[in-house]
C-alpha cells in the first residue's frame, strides 16, 4: 500500500504545473577525454540550463552499454557505465594524475568508442591500483564503511 495520498495515474505536481527542459545524454557533454561524464563539464551543464529557465535534463539512460554503445542498448539497468566517470574528479580525489590522463587527439563532433574505451579503461585501472595502494585515506575509510554497512543488509541493495 502506497503512503501517496494521489489517484493512480495523476503526475506528482500541482495544477498549472508548467516547464521545459532538455534532452541531452551525458556522452554529448565537452570532453577532452573522447566521451561526456559525469564530472565539471555536466555541472557547468545544469547551471547553464538553470541560468535559462530549464527546470529539467533528461539524460537518457547511463548503464553500460552493448552492442553498437547506444544508450538504448544497455547491458543493465542497476550498474552505471564506467567511461561517465570523470578523469577529473579522479585527479581532484587524488587518485590519478593530470599527466595520467593526457588523452589522444580525440574528435569534438564523434566519439570513437574504439579509442574511448581502452583509453578511459586504463585511467580506471590506474585510479584503482592508486585507491588500492593507499592513495585516499578519506576515501578508503568511505569505502570501507559502504562495504560495512551493505554487507549488514544485503537484501536492501537488492531491493534498491
Amino acid at each position: 500500500m502506497s503512503d501517496d495520498i494521489r489517484p493512480l495515474g495523476l503526475p506528482p505536481f500541482p495544477p498549472g504545473y508548467r516547464a521545459s527542459g532538455v534532452l541531452l545524454h551525458v556522452t554529448s557533454l565537452p570532453s577532452p577525454y573522447g566521451i561526456g561524464d559525469v564530472g565539471p563539464a555536466a555541472l557547468t551543464w545544469i547551471d547553464q540550463l538553470y541560468e535559462a529557465g530549464q527546470s529539467w535534463w533528461q539524460a537518457l539512460p547511463l548503464g553500460p552499454t552493448g552492442y553498437g554503445n547506444s544508450p538504448y542498448q544497455f547491458m543493465s539497468s542497476f550498474v552505471g557505465n564506467p567511461l561517465l566517470i570523470s578523469p577529473d574528479w579522479l585527479i581532484e580525489d587524488g587518485l590519478l594524475r593530470a599527466s595520467d590522463c593526457t588523452a589522444p587527439s580525440f574528435s569534438e563532433t564523434v566519439i570513437d568508442y574504439g579509442m574511448v574505451i581502452p583509453f578511459k579503461r586504463r585511467l580506471l585501472e590506474r585510479a584503482w591500483g592508486n585507491f588500492s595502494a593507499g592513495a585516499s585515506l578519506e576515501l578508503q575509510v568511505a569505502f570501507e564503511q559502504f562495504c560495512h554497512h551493505w554487507a549488514q543488509q544485503p537484501d536492501r541493495l537488492l531491493a534498491s
